[in-house]
C-alpha cells in the first residue's frame, strides 16, 4: 500500500502536524518525472505528495488528445502499480483546479474514484484541490462545501485557497491581482472554517496566501509575510478552539529561502508545493547534454549523428537523476527526511 490509503493519508497529515515537517508536492507530468518524484522521496526515506495540474494532466494525455482527466488518470495508475517498489508511502493529488474546469477535471477523477471504490478498488487520488480564490470568498466557499460534501463521502481530502497566489502557473496569470489579495486575513480564514468544518466527517487542507507568488524570482522581488499564518491560525483557535488549527499549504515554494520555509513549518504548513525548481532540475542536464553531444544528436552535413547520444533514454535518465536530487533537498528543508511512516517494512 505504498499510495497511501485514508487512513494512512491522515496519519502522514497528522503526524507533519505534530512534528513540524511538511511533505513536498511535487507537479509531475510524465513517467519520467513521476520516476524521479519517487526516486527522490525514497532515497530521503520521506513519504511524500505527487500532484497533477490541469496542464499537467492535458500534457499526459498527448498534444492530440488534451483530455486533463484522461492525462491524470494516466499517471495516478503508473504510480498506482510503480509505487510498490518504493519503502514510502506517497500521496495523488491534484493542484489548481478553477471553477471552470471542475466539470473537466476534478469531477471526472471523482467520478473515477467512486467507480474504482463501488469495485471494491482504492481510490484512485488521495486528495484534489479546487482553487477558487479569484471568486468571493462566499462564492469559493459555496462551491467548496458541496466539493467537500461529496470528496467525504469518498474518503478523499479536499485543499481550498483563499487569497490569490500571485505569479503565472498553467496559464493562469495573477501578475496583476491587487496587493490585499496576496494576503489573506484572519476575518477570511476564520469565515473558511466556519463554512468548512460544518461539513461532517470531511478533513481539508488550507491554503492560505501571505505574499507567496508561483515561480522563481530574484532576491528582494517577493515579499513574504508567514506571519499572517501565525495570525489567522490564532484568530481561527479563538473561534473555533485549539483542535481547529487549519493544515496549512504552501503554495509558490520554489525560491524560498530556508528561514522562510521553516517559519512556516511553526504555523502549521504540511505541504509545500514544489514545481519550478524541480523542471529547472529536470531540464538542466538535457540542455548541457545537447551542448555537449551537438554533433552527436544531429545529423549535420550529411553525417549520421550518434545514436548513443541522441537516444531519449541517455538525456532523459540524466533528467531523472537531477529532478530527484531535487526532491531530497525539498525533503532536506521541509524537515521530512527520514521520517517515513512505512519504516522496517519490506519491499517485494
Amino acid at each position: 500500500m505504498p499510495v497511501a490509503d485514508y487512513k494512512t493519508y491522515c496519519k502522514m497529515l497528522d503526524s507533519a502536524m505534530q512534528n513540524k515537517y511538511a511533505f513536498p508536492a511535487i507537479n509531475v507530468t510524465s513517467i519520467v518525472t513521476a520516476n524521479a518524484t519517487l526516486r527522490g522521496l525514497a532515497e530521503a526515506k520521506s513519504d511524500g505528495i505527487l500532484q497533477v495540474s490541469t496542464g499537467g494532466g492535458q500534457f499526459a494525455s498527448g498534444s492530440s488528445v488534451k483530455d486533463m482527466a484522461l492525462g491524470a488518470i494516466t499517471l495516478a495508475e503508473h504510480v498506482h502499480r510503480v509505487a510498490e517498489r518504493y519503502n514510502i508511502f506517497v500521496a495523488l493529488h491534484t493542484d489548481h483546479c478553477q471553477a471552470d474546469k471542475i466539470e473537466k477535471f476534478v469531477g471526472p477523477l471523482i467520478t473515477e474514484t467512486e467507480k474504482r471504490r463501488a469495485a471494491g478498488l482504492p481510490n484512485l487520488f488521495n486528495s484534489h484541490m479546487f482553487d477558487g480564490s479569484e471568486l468571493p470568498l462566499k462564492e469559493n466557499m459555496d462551491i467548496a462545501v458541496k466539493l467537500l460534501e461529496r470528496c467525504a463521502k469518498n474518503e478523499i481530502i479536499l485543499e481550498v485557497e483563499a487569497g490569490v497566489v500571485g505569479g503565472e502557473e498553467d496559464g493562469v496569470n495573477t501578475e496583476d491581482a491587487p496587493a490585499e489579495k496576496l494576503y489573506t486575513t484572519p476575518e477570511d480564514m476564520v469565515e473558511v472554517a466556519n463554512r468548512l468544518n460544518a461539513v461532517k466527517g470531511s478533513r481539508y487542507m488550507f491554503a492560505a496566501t501571505f505574499g507567496n507568488v508561483h515561480g522563481v524570482y530574484k532576491p528582494g522581488n517577493v515579499k513574504l509575510k508567514p506571519v499572517i499564518l501565525k495570525q489567522g491560525q490564532d484568530a481561527v483557535m479563538k473561534a473555533h478552539g485549539p483542535d481547529s488549527k487549519f493544515y496549512l499549504v504552501f503554495h509558490g515554494g520554489s525560491g524560498s529561502s530556508i528561514e522562510e520555509i521553516h517559519e512556516t513549518l511553526e504555523y502549521g504548513v504540511i505541504k509545500m508545493n514544489i514545481d519550478t525548481d524541480c523542471q529547472y532540475a529536470f531540464t538542466r542536464p538535457i540542455v548541457d547534454h545537447m551542448f555537449k553531444n551537438y554533433d552527436g544528436v544531429l545529423k549535420v552535413d550529411g553525417e549520421v549523428g550518434n545514436k548513443k547520444v541522441y537516444d531519449p533514454r541517455v538525456y532523459l535518465k540524466a533528467a531523472e537523476v537531477a529532478m530527484a536530487d531535487r526532491v531530497r533537498q525539498a525533503c532536506d528543508d521541509l524537515k521530512s527526511t527520514g521520517k517515513t511512516l512505512r519504516q522496517g517494512v519490506a519491499v517485494s
